[in-house]
């Protein structure tokens, strides 16, 4: 990071009144209420929701570039979402298609690197396609990780973790005894990030719906009531807010952090 983008990143975390030293490094979102934000706004297709979340998504980015968050994961399509109707679903892949186009320039401005997680094969090839050239033009910037889970569960990709594992150990590449934490997350679709700190859910839903198990164990957990194409970045920074206001203890007590201190 040059010295310049530093400089102004701590700028902006002493203008918004945020203790430097205690920012989330990975912030993941579920992106909530498209459908109701649509029907509340008086359109009879779900789909105007969630072009116009297209836009919350790009501010929430753009947002957590210059604070230097150094990851950022938004839940884009679940397995379960295969099981809404197939008109919402093309459009909601052609969406991706055209999304993934246009945003390509603002990623390589602000040097944001694209990723994706979930199971991507099945997608539809177009946009598979689509994805795989975004994620190879971004591949080398090193300002934010962003990652898009499509086809995303969090049980299959335990699931699949599980299988891949069995299947190592009866290979004799693995033995029983060295399954370890760190070992297991080197089989989990995130492998190469942090676990998220801070899990920020819009729309006023208090669920996890399936969305990064085993990685938010001991995430910070923030509900907001703005459905999502509503969601700027003054949302984004009371979700921060909230965040710097808690204690976090990973399992030791208040008097053991003091003494840490």
């Amino acid at each position: 990071m040059s010295a310049v983008l530093d400089s102004r990143i701590q700028h902006k975390i002493i203008e918004l009144g945020f203790d430097a030293n205690r920012m989330p490094r990975h912030i993941a979102v579920i992106m909530d209420g498209n459908g109701r934000w649509a029907k509340k706004q008086g359109y009879f297709s779900r789909i105007k929701g969630h072009e116009n979340g297209v836009t919350a998504l790009r501010e929430l980015t753009t947002a957590s570039a210059e604070l230097g968050i150094g990851y950022l994961t938004v839940y884009a399509f679940s397995t379960e979402n295969w099981n809404r109707p197939k008109r919402e679903i093309n459009a909601l892949m052609s969406l991706l298609v055209s999304t993934l186009k246009g945003e390509l320039p603002t990623l390589q401005k602000n040097r944001i690197k694209l990723n994706a997680i979930g199971d991507l094969q099945k997608l539809p090839k177009k946009a598979h396609q689509e994805l795989l050239e975004v994620i190879e033009e971004t591949a080398h910037n090193d300002h934010l990780v962003l990652t898009l889970a499509l086809s995303y569960s969090s049980k299959s990709e335990i699931i699949n973790a599980v299988q891949d594992i069995a299947r190592d150990v009866v290979a004799g590449k693995l033995k029983p005894e060295n399954i370890t934490e760190a070992a297991f997350e080197q089989y989990l679709y995130t492998r190469n990030l942090p676990d998220p700190d801070l899990l920020i859910r819009t729309s006023g839903e208090y669920r996890i719906s399936n969305y990064l198990l085993w990685q938010i164990a001991y995430a910070e957990l923030y509900f907001s009531d703005t459905l999502w194409p509503d969601f700027t970045r003054d949302d984004l920074y009371k979700a921060i807010h909230s965040y710097q206001n808690r204690e976090r203890r990973f399992g030791k007590t208040s008097e053991q952090l003091k003494e840490e201190e």
